[in-house]
This record gives C-alpha cells, structure tokens and sequence, in this order.
C-alpha cells in the first residue's frame, strides 16, 4: 500500500469520526435555547421555535452516535437524546 494513500485514508477516517462540530453546535443550539426562554414571553409561537432548536439538537446528538465508535461517548449521547426528548415533551405543554 502507498503510505500517501494510507495517510490520507487515516486523515480520511479522522475527520469522518472527529465529533468537535457538533459539539460546537450543540452547545450553540443550547445557547439559543436558554436565550429564547430568557427573552420570550409564553405564546408568541415560543413553543414552535424551542420546538425546532430542539430538533436540531436531536440531529446532532444522531450525527455523534453515527460517528463515534467509543462506548463511553456513545452512552453519553444516548443520556443526552432521552434528556432532549423529555425537553421537547414540556416543549409542547407551551404551544
């Protein structure tokens, strides 16, 4: 095997599993998340918005799971999308 193509394939597979975005997003969508009820009153279409900044947050706890290949990581995720499906569950109490 060329050592060129076999360390591009492990840069390759390094960037596929690296999950440093979607954490950054996720902290970012949480972010959001304190913001909107900080500043928004009940109604106004709250629900629907926190809905959606929810979501996202769900798509990048998935994201991570498709990723990750550790157990530990994996356990945390799956903690954390069961933690975000009882968020949206009060979520749609405000709509």
């Amino acid at each position: 095997i060329d050592e060129n193509r076999l360390l591009m394939e492990v840069a390759i597979f390094a960037d596929k599993s690296c999950v440093d975005e979607e954490l950054v997003r996720l902290k970012s969508h949480m972010q959001t998340l304190r913001k909107t009820l900080e500043k928004t009153e009940s109604g106004n279409g709250i629900g629907k918005k926190m809905d959606f900044i929810v979501q996202e947050m769900n798509r990048e706890a998935n994201t991570i799971l498709s990723k990750t290949s550790d157990i530990a990581i994996s356990e945390r995720t799956v903690e954390l999308k069961s933690e975000i499906e009882k968020v949206r569950e009060q979520i749609q109490n405000l709509e």
